[in-house]
């Protein structure tokens, strides 16, 4: 059975790109939080005087971004990795 976690290097280079995603994401999510609501995003949202809804607002747009952001630098990374013409062999 093959396996389909791929090597080493295109695990590295997906992992590289999540990462800067993710840190890219995370500035621009910021930005919109600030255009959007006027004010900083919570910097600990389970502080009790941070509201709840302000805390789970911030949760889940940060959640979804970050996640979506992440899975598609890697997938793209990994596509890009795999159709360099370094790799392919006839």
């Amino acid at each position: 059975m093959a396996d389909k976690r791929g090597n080493f290097g295109s695990r590295a280079v997906g992992g590289a790109a999540a990462v800067a995603a993710g840190f890219a994401t995370r500035k621009a999510m910021t930005l919109a939080w600030k255009r959007i609501t006027g004010k900083e995003p919570p910097v600990h949202p389970e502080d009790p005087e941070v509201r709840l809804a302000e805390a789970v607002g911030w949760a889940a747009v940060t959640a979804v971004a970050m996640s979506t952001a992440r899975l598609l630098a890697t997938r793209m990374a990994t596509r890009r990795m795999h159709s360099s013409p370094a790799e392919k062999t006839d």
